[in-house]
C-alpha cells in the first residue's frame, strides 16, 4: 500500500513530533495551536474539542484539532493536571518575511513537575520536580526543586521506606530517574500515580556549577546534576532564580510517614480530602502566599533542635505580646505580593508590566515593616532585620519605568512611561502630532465637501483611508481623491498626503513598540541581577509571616507557651485537640490531662467506642507536632521531651495498590513503629489486633505491648477493647491503665469524654449500636445473646462428660447446640454461636467435675488441687488464662 506523502508542513510537523514521543505536540500556525493525528485524537477527547481532519481528499485525512493561542494556558494546565506532557512548538520567524517553510522549534515541555503558573488556588502550595538516583543497592540521592520559587534540596538516603515517603509527604507528581532505577521502582512510582520521566545523562552549565557549589556528597552531586539538565532541557530559558542546593537529612527532623500524617489529618482531611478541618487549616493565618507555603514546609518537618525551636517561641511570645505591632505587621504584609514566583518569573522571562508593579508595591512595604519590628524592641527580632533588605534600587527602576496601570502585554506597547526617555518621547510625539494632524484633516475635508459624515479611518490591510458613503459620492469634486476600496455602502479614498502621514504614524507606532519593549526587556534584566536579594527578602517574609500566624492562633485559640524537658517526663494539663475545638466551639469540648512521669512510657486505654479515645491519642501528637513547630501549644500547661519520631496505627484502610488487606496494613505499620522508634519516640497504637481471630489479636496486642515495654521504651498510647490485657498492669511497671468515661442514666449511655485513672468496666457496645440506631428487636436479641456468653464465660472452666453427642453427628436441626468441649475453656474463649431458641444455660443442670476418673499422676493430681482451690471470681480473665497456660504447660510434659 503507497503511503501517503507528506506535505513539507506536515514533514517539519513529524520531525519535530517524533523528538517528543511521550507528550502532546502543540504546534503554531497562525493564531492557533494545532495537533495532529493521535495527538489530535486523544488531545480532543480529554480537552472536549471538536475534531477536524486535514486532506480531506487523501484516502487517510490526516485528523485534526486546535485551540486558539490566546488561551493556550488553560488547555496546558488542563493536560498536565491530568498527569501528561506537553511541547510548546512556536514560530521562530515572522511568517511575512520567511522564505519557504517558517521554522518552527519547541520552545518549552511543560510536565507535572515544571508547571509554575498553579494560579491562585495554588499560590500557598508548592509544586515539587523531584530527582532520583541510586548508584548502589539501598543507596539513594533524592533531589527536589519548585521550579516557580527555585528552592532546592537534596538528601542521601539509605532505604526505600524514607525514600517513598519523602515522595508522598512532598506530594510530587513528576519523578526523573535515571538508568541506575530499576524497572520494578518505576512500576511502583507510576501505580501511585507518579508521572516518570528519563534523563540519562548530565549536561554541565553555568546554572548547575552554581547550584552545586556547597555539595561535596557524590550521590548528591550526581542527583542535583541530573535535576538541573532536565530542567534545562525541558525549559529551554534562563534558571538565574535557582537556589544553591541545600542538603538536609531527614532525621535531622521530626520524622512522621505518610500514613502517620494522613491519620493525624496534618494537611488533608481524611474525609473531604480538602485543607478543611486540618492542622494547617487551623494554623493558617498567614496573609502571603510566600508564608502560606512555608507555613506547610514547617508543618512536614518539625523541629528536633531545642534552641531554634526556642527561638521560634521566643519570636512568637513577644508578637503575642505586641498587639498593635502584630496588627501593623499584618496590615504591611497583606500587601506584599508572592515575590519568590516573582522572582521565578523574571529569571524565565516571563514577567510582565503588572508583575513589576506588583514587586514595586512589595518592596516598598519592606521599610514600614522593618520600622514595625524594630519597635517591638525585642532582641530575638535583630537577624531579621538585617535580612529585610527593601532592594531600593529596583523599586526605584519600576517606578520611574512603568505605567502605574500598565496593560498586560509587554509588546504592543503602553507599558513604559512618558519622559523616561527620549526617544520613545519623540516616537510618542510624532504619533500623537499625527494624529491630530488627521482630526483636523477629517475637519477640512468635511467643510471642503459638504459631507458631514465623511471620516478617517484605519485597518492594518488597506492603512488610514478617507471613507465616504455611495449616497455623497456625487458630492465629491472630480479627481480630489485617489480611489483605494469599494464597499457594499461606501467608498474608501486616499491623497498623496494621507499616504505620507501614514507612514511616519506607523513607523512611529512601529519603532515606539519594539523601543518600549527592549527598554521593558533592559528593566527585567536589571531586576534579575537582583533574583538573589530578593529570595533572601522573600525567605525573611515568609518566616515573619509564619510567626505572626502562630501568635493570632495562640491568641485566639489560647494556646500557651511548652517547655522541654531533658528526661521522659511528659505532663500536658488540660490538653485539647485544637481542630475538634474550633470545630465544636471551646465550650463543647473537654481538655484532658496526659500525664507519664520517668517511670511510665505506656497508657493503656480502655473505654466504649465514639468516647473519644482516638481523639485522645490524635491530640497528643498534635501538640507535639505543634510545640517543636515553635508555637505555643493547645493547653493549660506544657511540659514535654522533644521527641524524634512519631507512628501513628489509627483507623483501617486497605492498600489496594498493593493488594494488601486492612489486617496486613496494621501490622507493617506497627511493625515499622517496633523496629524504628527509639526512647525518644511518640507511639500511638489504636485497637491493634482487631483485624483477626479473638485470640490472635489478643495475643499480638499483649506481645505488642511487652515489646514496647522491655525494648522500645517510647512513650505509647494504646488504647484497645481487649479489656483483659489492663491486667498487664500488675506485671509491667512502665504501664498505667486509664480510660474514658461513661454512664448509664435509665438505660441509656452518656459519654463523659473524660480520661480517668484505671480500667474501664465494659465496652457499652450494645449502648453504641443503640445510639447508631440500630432496630430494638436487634438490640434485644444482642442482650440476650450477651448474657448467654457472659453465662458461659462465667460458668468455665469445665470438664464435660463424653457423651453421645461427641462421637455422633449433631442432629441437623436449627436449635442443635455445640457439644460441650472436653478441655478447660478459659472464660474469655467466644463461645459457639447461639441460636434464637437456644434458651439461657441453666447452671444446675452443669455436669459434675469429679467423676469417676482414672488414677492421677502426682502433677495431674497437684493441678487438679490448684483448680479445685482456684478463686474464679477474684482473678481476672487474662490471670485466669495465664494459669490455665501454666496448667497446660505441665501436663504435657
Amino acid at each position: 500500500m503507497t503511503k501517503t506523502k507528506l506535505t513539507p508542513m506536515m514533514e517539519q510537523y513529524q520531525k519535530i513530533k517524533d523528538q517528543y514521543p511521550d507528550a502532546f505536540l502543540f504546534y503554531r500556525l497562525g493564531d492557533f495551536y494545532e495537533m495532529f493525528n493521535d495527538d489530535a485524537v486523544k488531545g480532543s477527547q480529554l480537552l472536549e474539542l471538536t475534531l477536524t481532519t486535514r486532506s480531506h481528499s487523501a484516502k487517510n485525512p490526516i485528523p485534526m484539532c486546535g485551540v486558539p493561542h490566546k488561551a493556550v494556558q488553560n488547555y496546558i494546565d488542563i493536560l498536565v493536571d491530568q498527569g501528561y506532557k506537553v511541547a510548546i512548538c512556536e514560530q521562530m520567524e515572522d511568517p511575512k518575511l520567511a522564505k519557504g517553510m517558517v521554522k518552527r522549534e519547541v520552545i518549552q515541555l511543560v510536565t507535572p513537575g515544571t508547571q509554575t503558573d498553579t494560579g491562585a488556588a495554588g499560590a500557598k502550595r508548592n509544586n515539587y520536580l523531584t530527582a532520583l538516583t541510586m548508584p548502589t543497592a539501598d543507596h539513594y540521592g533524592l533531589a527536589y526543586t519548585d521550579l516557580s520559587t527555585g528552592e532546592l534540596k537534596v538528601a542521601a538516603i539509605d532505604n526505600l521506606t524514607t525514600v517513598m515517603n519523602e515522595l508522598m509527604s512532598l506530594q510530587t507528581k513528576e519523578v526523573v530517574v535515571n538508568e541506575s532505577i530499576p524497572a520494578s521502582l518505576t512500576e511502583r512510582f507510576k501505580k501511585l500515580g507518579l508521572l516518570v520521566s528519563r534523563q540519562l545523562e548530565i549536561e554541565p552549565s553555568s546554572e548547575l556549577s552554581y547550584v552545586q557549589q556547597d555539595l561535596t556528597d557524590e550521590r548528591m552531586i550526581q542527583t542535583v546534576g541530573m535535576l538541573v539538565t532536565y530542567v534545562t532541557v525541558t525549559q529551554k530559558r534562563s534558571l538565574a532564580h535557582l537556589q544553591r542546593a541545600v542538603a538536609y537529612r531527614p532525621t535531622a527532623f521530626l520524622k512522621f510517614d505518610h500514613s502517620s500524617q494522613a491519620n493525624l489529618e496534618l494537611t488533608q482531611n481524611l474525609r473531604t480530602k480538602k485543607k478543611s478541618g486540618t492542622l494547617l487549616w487551623l494554623l493558617d493565618e498567614t496573609k502571603t502566599a510566600m508564608g502560606g507555603r512555608l507555613l506547610k514546609q514547617w508543618l512536614d518537618r518539625p523541629l528536633i533542635d531545642q534552641a531554634m525551636i526556642e527561638d521560634r517561641q521566643a519570636k512568637v511570645g513577644a508578637l503575642l505580646d505586641h498587639y498593635f505591632e502584630r496588627n501593623s505587621l499584618q496590615a504591611e504584609l497583606v500587601k506584599v505580593y508572592d515575590l519568590e514566583r516573582l522572582a521565578g518569573r523574571v529569571a524565565f522571562g516571563s514577567v510582565n508590566g503588572r508583575d513589576l508593579i506588583q514587586l514595586q508595591t512589595s518592596l516598598e512595604q519592606v521599610p514600614q515593616i522593618k520600622h514595625t519590628l524594630s519597635e517591638l524592641d525585642e532582641a530575638v527580632f535583630d537577624p531579621m532585620l538585617d535580612q529585610l533588605d527593601p532592594v531600593e534600587d529596583v523599586a526605584t527602576a519600576i517606578r520611574d519605568a512603568i505605567v502605574p496601570e500598565t496593560p498586560l502585554s509587554v509588546t504592543d506597547g503602553g507599558v513604559i512611561r512618558d519622559g523616561y526617555n527620549d526617544q520613545l518621547d519623540d516616537y510618542r510625539d510624532a504619533m500623537r502630532n499625527g494624529k491630530q494632524w488627521l482630526a483636523e484633516l477629517e475637519a477640512h475635508e468635511r467643510e471642503v465637501t459638504g459631507i458631514n459624515n465623511l471620516k478617517i479611518g484605519y485597518n492594518h490591510v488597506f492603512g488610514y483611508y478617507i471613507e465616504v458613503t455611495k449616497v455623497n459620492l456625487d458630492k465629491l469634486p472630480a479627481d480630489r481623491y485617489q480611489r483605494k476600496q469599494t464597499l457594499a455602502n461606501a467608498e474608501r479614498f486616499s491623497t498623496p498626503e494621507l499616504k505620507e502621514k501614514e507612514r511616519l504614524i506607523l513607523e512611529a507606532e512601529e519603532k515606539s513598540t519594539a523601543l518600549e519593549y527592549q527598554l521593558f526587556v533592559d528593566l527585567r534584566e536589571q531586576v534579575k541581577k537582583a533574583i538573589t536579594r530578593l529570595q533572601k527578602l522573600a525567605a525573611a517574609i515568609a518566616s515573619l509571616d509564619v510567626l505572626q500566624s502562630f501568635a493570632v492562633v495562640s491568641e485566639d485559640y489560647h494556646f500557651v507557651k511548652p517547655t522541654f524537658t531533658q528526661g521522659h517526663q511528659l505532663a500536658i494539663k488540660q490538653g485539647r485537640h485544637p481542630v475538634v475545638e474550633k470545630v465544636l466551639g471551646r465550650q463543647s469540648y473537654v481538655p484532658n490531662d496526659v500525664l507519664m512521669d520517668d517511670q511510665t512510657n505506656i497508657l493503656l486505654i480502655t473505654g466504649p467506642n465514639m468516647s473519644g479515645k482516638s481523639t485522645y491519642m490524635r491530640q497528643l501528637a498534635l501538640t507535639v507536632i505543634i510545640a517543636q513547630m515553635g508555637c505555643f501549644v493547645p493547653a493549660e500547661s506544657a511540659q514535654m521531651p522533644i521527641f524524634d519520631q512519631i507512628f501513628t496505627r489509627i483507623g483501617a484502610a486497605d492498600d489496594l495498590i498493593s493488594g494488601q488487606s486492612t489486617f496486613m496494613v496494621e501490622m507493617q505499620e506497627a511493625n515499622r513503629a517496633l523496629s524504628q522508634a527509639t526512647a525518644n519516640s511518640l507511639i500511638l497504637f489504636d485497637e491493634i489486633g482487631r483485624g483477626t481471630a479473638t485470640y490472635d489479636g489478643m495475643a499480638l496486642a499483649q506481645a505488642i505491648v511487652e515489646y514496647v515495654h522491655n525494648k522500645v521504651h517510647a512513650k505509647t498510647l494504646f488504647s484497645t477493647h481487649y479489656h483483659e490485657l489492663t491486667a498487664l498492669d500488675d506485671v509491667l511497671p512502665q504501664l498505667k491503665n486509664v480510660h474514658v468515661g461513661a454512664v448509664e442514666q435509665d438505660g441509656d449511655l452518656v459519654f463523659l469524654h473524660q480520661v480517668q485513672p484505671g480500667p474501664a468496666d465494659k465496652s457499652y457496645g450494645i449502648h453504641v449500636a443503640k445510639l447508631a440506631g440500630m432496630p430494638d428487636s436487634l438490640l434485644q436479641r444482642a442482650d440476650v445473646i450477651l448474657q448467654q456468653l457472659e453465662q458461659q464465660a462465667a460458668d468455665a472452666p469445665t470438664v464435660a462428660k463424653e457423651t453421645d453427642s461427641q462421637t455422633k453427628p449433631a442432629a441437623q436441626s436449627p436449635t442443635a447446640t455445640a457439644p460441650e468441649p472436653a478441655t478447660p475453656v478459659a472464660p474469655t474463649q467466644p463461645a459457639a454461636l447461639v441460636s434464637e431458641t437456644q434458651p439461657v444455660a441453666d447452671t444446675d443442670q452443669q455436669l459434675s467435675l469429679f467423676t469417676d476418673e482414672p488414677e492421677l499422676n502426682p502433677v495431674q493430681a497437684k493441678v487438679l488441687t490448684q483448680l479445685k482451690d482456684l478463686n474464679l471470681m477474684g482473678m481476672t480473665p487474662m490471670a485466669i488464662m495465664n494459669q490455665v497456660y501454666q496448667w497446660q504447660q505441665k501436663l504435657n510434659k
